[in-house]
């Protein structure tokens, strides 16, 4: 019997002993960037991407923005990431190679004479990909957009202007259109206020459920759009109209309030198994859905009684959960539809394969410094992990403002 419970003991030391040290985290979160976003980016910049990325859709007619949209949304996810620069370690040496990818696609996209003229302006599916391009650059200005040519940075310009021929639907895509005229704000210091206001004005005035909740439109409907698209967006709009001293700028701080409440219904959402619902629509997003989640992390707004390194921990697991392995991924390496495989059935019609890189909005996170407390603190349970595993954990509170 001593000997049974020696060796027990034994076990549960080496247990402990090989549990991934806590830089690991960040090392399979910057390995499973470049295995996502690596295809993407060196077909832009080597101006074959509309030749080798695959068309996977319910639907033909999305293939001509499919491009755009792929380019477009691991930008937007990786850009924070871009942003920290160029330095000595291993890590900064490879975002030096994804910087200057990253600026050889753009010059690229939008460029007529090249192959890979993907910024291609008409309604109405471009206000989206334009915006969260326009998103992106907001996030890596100093990377990005300070360090391309001034003609780059002049066709960018009239591309986004350009956009303002289309008229967003009430919902979310109002979003759109106050994201691209932010961005023109910040880098001309003009822009039309009646379409950077209209959103945010409907949002907060018309849209706003409660306990940090929007309406995607007049109908409610459950999905994750809060996280993926309304919060993120409102987020970085309000800060641009802040520091131009707009009016409505003041905003900001009851909406980062409510993106902190939202992110801490995000981690409960997460499994011990770094499962989460499957509501709503555009589940083939994937880990994007927790856009909000690492946002928030990134802007240092998680609610005080969350631990950065759970909620590092919790979407480590969903990292782990959808990509450790390559059944979300062809035999090429471009992502398949689906949310654990090849699952067409679940997406819309208007997904496909560019839309699936959405995904890469979980990645903001790796905006925070390899030095911050998020990277460096030990792994902590996170709130379903906590629970089910019987330790003491808070009730959930809502807000009402």
């Amino acid at each position: 019997m001593g000997k049974f419970f020696n060796r027990s003991k034994k076990q549960d030391k080496e247990i402990i002993e090989e549990k991934p040290p806590v830089w690991e985290d960040r090392i399979f979160w910057v390995s499973t960037l470049q295995k996502i976003a690596f295809p993407v980016l060196n077909n832009l910049a080597r101006n074959s991407l509309r030749k080798s990325m695959p068309y996977e859709s319910n639907s033909p007619e999305g293939k001509k923005f499919a491009n755009f949209e792929a380019f477009a949304r691991v930008f937007n996810g990786i850009a924070p990431w871009l942003e920290l620069g160029v330095d000595t370690s291993e890590e900064g040496k490879i975002r030096e190679k994804y910087i200057y990818l990253t600026l050889k696609s753009i010059t690229n996209s939008v460029n007529p004479k090249n192959n890979d003229y993907i910024f291609v302006v008409e309604p109405k599916q471009s206000l989206v990909d334009v915006a969260l391009f326009a998103q992106g650059l907001l996030r890596a200005k100093n990377q990005i957009w300070l360090n391309l040519p001034m003609e780059v940075q002049a066709r960018l310009i009239r591309e986004l202007k350009n956009t303002r021929i289309i008229a967003p639907y009430e919902n979310h895509w109002l979003l759109y259109t106050s994201m691209i005229e932010a961005a023109l704000l910040e880098f001309t210091g003009e822009c039309d206020k009646e379409r950077l206001l209209y959103g945010i004005r409907k949002f907060n005035d018309e849209l706003y459920v409660g306990d940090a909740i929007y309406s995607d439109g007049e109908d409610f409907e459950v999905s994750y759009y809060n996280s993926l698209i309304i919060h993120p967006m409102l987020n970085d709009i309000l800060k641009v109209m802040r520091k131009y001293g707009l009016q409505d700028g003041e905003l900001l701080d009851v909406q980062l309030m409510r993106s902190s409440r939202l992110a801490s219904q995000l981690e409960r959402l997460i499994s011990p198994e770094g499962t989460y619902p499957l509501l709503g629509k555009s589940l083939s997003y994937r880990c994007g859905v927790f856009h909000l989640l690492s946002q928030a992390a990134l802007l240092k707004i998680l609610p005080r009684n969350i631990n950065p390194a759970q909620v590092r921990s919790a979407l480590t697991k969903v990292l782990r959960r959808q990509f450790q392995n390559k059944n979300n991924f062809n035999t090429d390496g471009w992502l398949i539809i689906g949310l654990n495989g090849s699952q067409i059935d679940i997406s819309e019609n208007d997904i496909n394969t560019g839309s699936l890189y959405l995904c890469c909005a979980i990645f903001l996170a790796l905006g925070l410094d390899s030095n911050d407390l998020f990277w460096t603190a030990p792994s902590a349970e996170w709130s379903s992990l906590k629970a089910w595993n019987g330790n003491q954990i808070q009730q959930d509170q809502s807000i009402n403002f």
